[in-house]
C-alpha cells in the first residue's frame, strides 16, 4: 500500500514538471524562436517610432477620417470591441437585416461618390466583428477619395494596396484581401504624420450595416 502510494506521488510530481512546467516552457521557446511575431499577437508599431503600438493585424479598427481607407462595418459591442466579438445573428430573411444593407448601400455611394453596385463587404459585417480585411474590390473603390482628402496619387495608392493585398491561403482558400490597419499606416507614413490614433477599441465604423456573413470579400450588393 505504502508503495503504491509512493509510486503515485512519484508520477505525479513527474508528471506535473513535465507537462505543467517542461512541455509549456518549449511551446513558448520554439513560438519565440520560430513564430515571434505571430506567438507575440502580431502587433504593429509606428515605423518612425518603435515604441508607439497602432494596433494588431489580426484585430480590425475602426477608421473615419477620409484621408483613411474604411474597414468593414462593425457589430461587436459599440463598433470592433475585441472583448464581445460577434455579428448580428440577423438571417437572410430579415427585414432589419436588409433595411440596414440598404442604408449602408446608400452611405457607401455617398462617400465614395458611385452610383452603381458596390461590394458587399462594404456594407456587411464580419461575423467576429473585427475582421481587419476588405476585399481588394471595397478598397478600389475609396481610392478616389483617400486620392483627394490625402492628396496621394491613385496611382500610388493602387501600389500600396498592391503591397498590402494578402493572396490565397496556399493559393486556394479564402478569398485576396487587404489589412486596412496596415494600409492607412503607409498612408501616414507617407503623409510624414498621423491622420488618427487608431485604438483596438474605437467607435463605430461610418456605414454600420453589420450583417451575418463572414466572408472578407463577398459577391457585389445590389
Amino acid at each position: 500500500m505504502k508503495e503504491n502510494v509512493l509510486g503515485s506521488i512519484r508520477l505525479f510530481l513527474a508528471l506535473t514538471v513535465l507537462l505543467g512546467l517542461g512541455y509549456p516552457a518549449v511551446v513558448w521557446a520554439i513560438g519565440q524562436v520560430a513564430f515571434r511575431d505571430a506567438a507575440n499577437g502580431s502587433l504593429l508599431k509606428k515605423k518612425d517610432d518603435p515604441g508607439t503600438l497602432v494596433g494588431s493585424s489580426l484585430i480590425g479598427q475602426s477608421f473615419v477620417m477620409p484621408g483613411h481607407f474604411h474597414g468593414r462595418p462593425s457589430a461587436a459591442g459599440t463598433g470592433y470591441d475585441p472583448t464581445a466579438t460577434s455579428g448580428t445573428n440577423l438571417g437572410p430573411t430579415s427585414k432589419k437585416l436588409a433595411d440596414s444593407v440598404k442604408d449602408a448601400v446608400t452611405a457607401v455611394r455617398g462617400d465614395e461618390g458611385v452610383t452603381g453596385a458596390v461590394p458587399a463587404d462594404a456594407v456587411t459585417s464580419s461575423g467576429s466583428g473585427v475582421d481587419p480585411h476588405i476585399s481588394p474590390e471595397y478598397a478600389r473603390l475609396q481610392i478616389p477619395r483617400v486620392s483627394r482628402e490625402a492628396r496621394i496619387p491613385a496611382a500610388d495608392l493602387e501600389a500600396l494596396l498592391a503591397k498590402n493585398t494578402e493572396g490565397r491561403f496556399l493559393g486556394l482558400f479564402g478569398e485576396s484581401r487587404v489589412n486596412v490597419l496596415a494600409l492607412n499606416m503607409e498612408i501616414d507614413a507617407r503623409l510624414g504624420h498621423p491622420q488618427i490614433a487608431p485604438t483596438p477599441t474605437a467607435t463605430p465604423a461610418p456605414s454600420p450595416a453589420p450583417a451575418a456573413s463572414a466572408s472578407a470579400a463577398p459577391p457585389q450588393a445590389p
